[in-house]
């Protein structure tokens, strides 16, 4: 070291990193990764479920199981907390990143950058936290056999199509890798990128869909909300009612009540500002809070306190809608050390900034006065999915590989690319080790969703199938 040279830590050698990955390697095999079973002392699958119910908003706790109930994969999808209670018990090789936590293809999709490019990226950070790159890409693997047995595909395409997304994490972590720090920190993936890949396959029924996607998403904005989610009351623009999804502040509790619930908005709004970058404060002053309401999101996420907020602009036709969601302890929590934010509406915001390639200006944090934990983003700022229900087994090879490409690229923000490369080396050990895994969970999983399916229907929990 130099005189003009200091050290925050360890400054290891790419030679140094990769004999890190290799000795992990053979302490813990990467064939290792197919195992799994369920252990004689596994917990209840509907506890865990319902024990997430006992803090939430408990008119919409129907609702959620409605939800999950859909169909194996739409269960999945909720039973974040099952899996990762799952996880917990599986090899891993002792290398760390900033996990997404509930990294299933749903949670993949488009919005708009602050430059105002379509970009691809992971999309929901409720469950962040560090912790070991396997559990996110074994989320991710088995959620794409899940799908492709919930679109009736052979029991051969599922595997090739599973595999697709573990060989593109392997060959994107070598990518990434290979080349400089700062290539992996700006790695993204463009709308017009995404349909190249596409192009560059051949695929132009995929790319005529990823266009589609594209035009749909950028529809998706705080003036479409306006017209689907608000309606004008004596000149002024206001929120709709449409329980139990979309519930008004102002139909919930009496004037006395409603007044303390608007103070205490206040105060969680003055604290999410202070929570932005200076620039960005500004820009949020330029907007005055119109009207709030209840709205159901996701599916796991059913119940949780979830708020929309409509601000105006220079006038009632320059809306922003914000999202205020409600964020809880990671599932990962119970498994792995606590989040170093008190937090978790900051944890969550840290996580999402950590691992998307770029971030809606919008984040920020708060916590009310009862307490509740909350982050806040945009409500639609281009956002959009691929359409799974209808996506042939070609179709949905190749968003196996672009959805294992960004889990990868997310990862080597945070972990070491090198060391984990080296780990899973270049031949297809690992990928088939975690298609295994996938088949094995994928059938847990059916045993899991037919007795909360079966819990529905013999009366012993109640569920909304209309919400």
């Amino acid at each position: 070291m130099t005189e003009h040279a200091w050290e925050h830590g360890t400054h290891l050698s790419p030679e140094e990193r990769r004999a890190i990955g290799k000795a992990a390697r053979k302490a813990v095999p990467r064939s290792s990764h197919a195992e799994w079973s369920p252990g004689p002392n596994r917990p209840d699958p509907v506890a865990l479920i319902e024990g997430q119910d006992t803090d939430r908003l408990q008119w919409l706790v129907p609702v959620r199981r409605g939800r999950m109930s859909v169909s194996e994969f739409t269960f999945y999808r909720g039973a974040a907390r099952v899996m990762a209670t799952d996880l917990a018990t599986t090899p891993d090789s002792g290398l760390t990143v900033q996990a997404c936590g509930d990294a299933h293809l749903s949670n993949f999709g488009f919005y708009g950058s602050p430059e105002r490019t379509l970009v691809f990226d992971i999309n929901d950070f409720d469950e962040t936290l560090p912790g070991p790159w396997e559990w996110d890409v074994k989320r991710l693997a088995a959620s794409f056999m899940i799908a492709g047995r919930d679109r009736g595909f052979s029991d051969a395409d599922n595997r090739k199509i599973t595999a697709a997304s573990v060989a593109s994490y392997r060959q994107t972590m070598a990518q990434m890798a290979g080349t400089r720090t700062l290539n992996v920190w700006y790695a993204h993936m463009s709308m017009d990128e995404l349909n190249n890949v596409f192009l560059s396959q051949g695929a132009t029924k995929a790319s005529k869909r990823a266009q589609k996607a594209a035009k749909k998403a950028k529809s998706k904005d705080s003036l479409q909300a306006l017209r689907k989610l608000a309606e004008r009351v004596d000149g002024q623009y206001r929120i709709k009612s449409d329980h139990p999804v979309l519930v008004p502040l102002r139909d919930l509790v009496d004037e006395a009540e409603r007044g303390r619930i608007l103070e205490g908005a206040r105060k969680s709004f003055d604290e999410y500002r202070s929570t932005m970058r200076p620039d960005r404060q500004l820009l949020l002053d330029r907007f005055r809070p119109v009207d709030i309401a209840v709205k159901v999101v996701g599916v796991g996420s059913v119940g949780t306190r979830c708020y929309i907020l409509l601000l105006e602009g220079r006038d009632e036709a320059d809306p922003l809608f914000l999202q205020i969601k409600e964020a809880t302890k990671s599932v990962l929590e119970e498994h792995l050390p606590a989040s170093r934010w008190r937090n978790s509406g900051r944890r969550v915001v840290q996580g999402q900034r950590l691992m998307q390639s770029s971030s809606d200006v919008f984040l920020g944090w708060s916590r009310s006065v009862l307490g509740h934990e909350y982050y806040w983003r945009q409500l639609r700022d281009w956002k959009g999915s691929a359409d799974i229900d209808s996506a042939g087994r070609k179709t949905l090879t190749r968003y196996a590989g672009v959805c294992g490409w960004t889990l990868a690229r997310s990862h080597a923000r945070s972990g070491d690319p090198i060391a984990i490369s080296a780990y899973l080396g270049s031949g297809t050990v690992f990928d088939k080790a975690i298609t295994e895994f996938s088949e094995k969970y994928a059938d847990q999983n059916e045993s899991d969703y037919a007795e909360f399916d079966g819990a529905i229907k013999d009366g012993t929990l109640v569920a909304d199938t209309d919400g």
